[in-house]
């Protein structure tokens, strides 16, 4: 392998972690404490954009502010434990790791939120940066330096292109590889498992396959 080093960022939810089953957990305790129904297994169709997105199909917009307080408090109770690693998920961070390379993950959930899941699960990667959805993950990723990024989500695709980053993507959240690759995703992968060998092809300069 070539001995430059890269850094890759990383979505979290749908990309390295199936947040499903802990964050359907976590909207059924909201809906039994506010009294509010809430579809939970609509709403975990959906992950990648914000709470907050989410929330204003189910609350009036003054009570936003305070249902995702609400939400995000009850989170580490509920939502942590239901939660596993996506295959390949803690490979991909250790092939960056032995390419000499930096693995960050960012994210639009709570950043403390975040960091609870990646410690639970053993996933350690060299950064964490939470609150920062679709075009606005570019300020992390050109902080970082990262030069690819890998996500499930066409708001994924967006923030590696104006990162200038490659984009790798996976359709193992809400999204289609087609509908990722009209997205503009320069490279589709069938999940994690596939990473490692193709960030090997990618530091050797050559051509992947999508």
């Amino acid at each position: 392998m070539a001995s430059h080093t890269v850094t890759v960022g990383f979505d979290l939810d749908m990309t390295l972690i199936d947040s499903r089953p802990g964050i359907k957990a976590a909207y059924e305790e909201l809906s039994a404490r506010t009294g509010t129904f809430v579809d939970a297994e609509l709403a975990v169709t959906r992950l990648g954009p914000p709470l907050e997105q989410e929330l204003a199909h189910w609350f009036p917009d003054e009570r936003i502010p305070e249902i995702s307080d609400l939400y995000r408090a009850l989170y580490p109770e509920f939502a942590i434990a239901p939660t596993a690693a996506l295959p390949g998920a803690r490979e991909a961070i250790e092939a960056v790791r032995r390419a000499g390379g930096r693995s960050i993950v960012v994210t639009a959930k709570h950043e403390p939120n975040a960091e609870l899941h990646l410690s639970h699960l053993g996933i350690v990667p060299d950064a964490v940066v939470g609150w920062l959805w679709a075009e606005a993950k570019a300020e992390a990723l050109r902080e970082h330096g990262a030069t690819v990024y890998v996500g499930d989500h066409t708001g994924d695709v967006r923030g590696a292109r104006l990162a200038d980053a490659l984009s790798v993507a996976v359709p193992t959240g809400p999204c289609g590889a087609e509908e990722l690759r009209q997205a503009g995703a320069d490279v589709v992968l069938t999940d994690l498992t596939a990473f490692p060998e193709w960030l090997a092809e990618h530091l050797d300069g050559r051509p992947a396959g999508s």
